[in-house]
């Protein structure tokens, strides 16, 4: 396995740190393990520094015209494609991933290799754009870094950034309605380009009916509609799949997920707080500590309260109360279950940690204290006068939280994401959920699928089976819908039932 070639000077230093883990990153998805995925994204590296080093320098931002060239992270990312293609050949397929290998052999692949007019319009275009706005727009848009992050890598001032962003989106857009009109297209879709440059131009614009169909059934302009709409964030995975091929939308997943991890530190206000961090960390353990005291003191309170109206004081009641497990002392809380994931701030780990549960027997009933009630279960003969029933006892509150994300939608499908975070660490995870209107999923990255009509069920990939606690788990898929696409419910982790929102 060839060594990284090593950086010839601080520009190639600084390039060689945002670039690696974007190769590294994508080619995790293209082969079947780290170690492969190692390789790969070594050999894939050093022959894309190689072809950047011989391209020269890059131009400064101007109005004139250069011949096409993607920016350093693409055109890295395309060299992990290129080498994944150059494996398939040399009979070394059985280190990549299925799916990758039959979309290598296939009229897809092939139209990133042949005529250039045929080739993805969102290549297309942000080839023809300048470097330096082409990377505006793909460290912006498909690495999801902050504007002012993306300033200060591009050298521009971060007062005037997302101004030039808009600008460099619109440029983007002209391009790929060039893109669009220079390709090979049959009398229909010719006849439907002006009006797809027109409706795409505005958000509230109505798609009329008759092209609505039209790109239903056309991908060629259901591709140059994604590019040329600027609006309703479809924009990213248009660039993604477009310049990257195979996998575009599940790398578009993860650098969103990493670039959430790299800015976990710096949430609206962390930046903000005065003191030394250990300072700010004590404040935060002295004011939980408070804070579960005082709860332990209210919970305290409750408890004698609710057993005032049961009165006696015989031996036997109290030998009951005091084989409920004993409430713990404020001071021997965990501050977090676990350590924080990468780029998570400890902060965010203790806030959101709980104490640990005690494990019942395996005969003895669980408590009210284990089951997360705070109100005692009345003991002895009147426990069946008194129980509310089923029905009417506290439930414990949902330890997993689902977020769903409708990311884009069209005329017969529609892109989402599937955001779960669980207080318990996991070593292989299942998360299921239920459709209300027949919607049907046909492809998902980042875990794999099953589904029993309405029912879903995503299952861990192998690459991310083990998910610290409170760290989210997130992945993707593309699905089809009719008539109505309304947002699932009965979402469940590993059989438990979690909240949404």
């Amino acid at each position: 396995m060839p060594d990284l070639p090593a950086p010839q000077d601080a520009t190639e230093t600084e390039l060689f740190s945002e670039c690696w883990d974007a190769v590294l990153s994508y080619a995790d998805l293209c082969t079947s393990g780290s170690l492969t995925a190692h390789q790969l994204a070594t050999e894939a590296f050093t022959a894309g520094m190689r072809e950047l080093r011989g391209a020269g320098p890059v131009p400064g931002r101007g109005p004139a015209r250069r011949p096409g060239r993607l920016p350093a992270i693409p055109e890295l990312l395309t060299a992990v494609r290129n080498t994944a293609a150059g494996w398939e050949a040399a009979g070394q397929g059985h280190k990549l991933d299925p799916d990758l290998r039959l979309w290598l052999n296939s009229g897809q692949a092939a139209r990133f290799a042949g005529p250039p007019t045929g080739r993805p319009v969102a290549l297309r275009g942000l080839r023809d754009l300048q470097e330096p706005d082409a990377a505006l727009l793909w460290l912006a848009e498909v690495e999801a870094l902050p504007l002012p992050a993306v300033a200060r890598r591009l050298g521009l001032d971060p007062a005037t950034a997302a101004g030039e962003l808009e600008e460099v989106r619109g440029l983007f857009r002209g391009r790929c309605h060039r893109a669009h009109l220079d390709s090979p297209m049959d009398a229909e879709c010719r006849a439907y380009a002006r009006l797809l440059d027109a409706v795409t131009r505005s958000a509230g614009a109505e798609t009329p009916a008759d092209l609505s169909r039209h790109l239903a059934t056309c991908a060629g302009c259901a591709e140059a509609a994604a590019c040329l709409r600027l609006h309703g964030g479809g924009l990213p995975a248009a660039i993604a799949g477009g310049v990257i091929g195979w996998g575009g939308l599940a790398y578009l997943e993860r650098r969103r997920r990493a670039a959430e991890v790299r800015l976990g530190a710096g949430r609206p206000g962390a930046a903000d707080a005065g003191g030394d961090p250990e300072e700010r960390a004590g404040r935060g353990r002295a004011l939980r500590g408070g804070l579960l005291a005082a709860a332990v003191l209210l919970s305290a309170l409750a408890l004698g309260v609710s057993m005032m109206p049961l009165g006696g004081s015989g031996g036997d009641e109290a030998a009951a109360r005091d084989d409920r497990q004993p409430v713990a002392d404020p001071g021997t809380f965990p501050v977090a279950s676990g350590s924080p994931a990468p780029g998570e701030s400890a902060s965010r780990a203790s806030v959101s940690a709980k104490p640990a549960p005690a494990t019942p027997t395996a005969t003895a009933p669980r408590t009210r204290h284990e089951t997360g009630n705070p109100d005692p279960e009345p003991q002895g003969a009147s426990a069946g006068a008194t129980d509310p029933g089923p029905s009417r006892r506290a439930r414990p509150a949902p330890t997993c939280r689902v977020v769903y994300d409708l990311v884009n939608q069209w005329p017969d499908g529609f892109q989402a994401t599937v955001t779960v975070t669980s207080a318990e660490a996991l070593n292989g995870w299942q998360v299921a959920w239920s459709f209300r209107d027949g919607q049907q999923v046909d492809r998902m990255w980042d875990a794999t699928v099953h589904q029993d009509g309405s029912r879903v069920t995503a299952t861990a990939a192998d690459y991310n089976r083990s998910v610290a606690a409170h760290s989210p788990l997130s992945f993707g898929f593309i699905a089809s819908w009719r008539d109505r696409n309304r947002t699932p419910y009965g979402f469940t982790l590993n059989g438990e039932t979690c909240a949404t929102g």
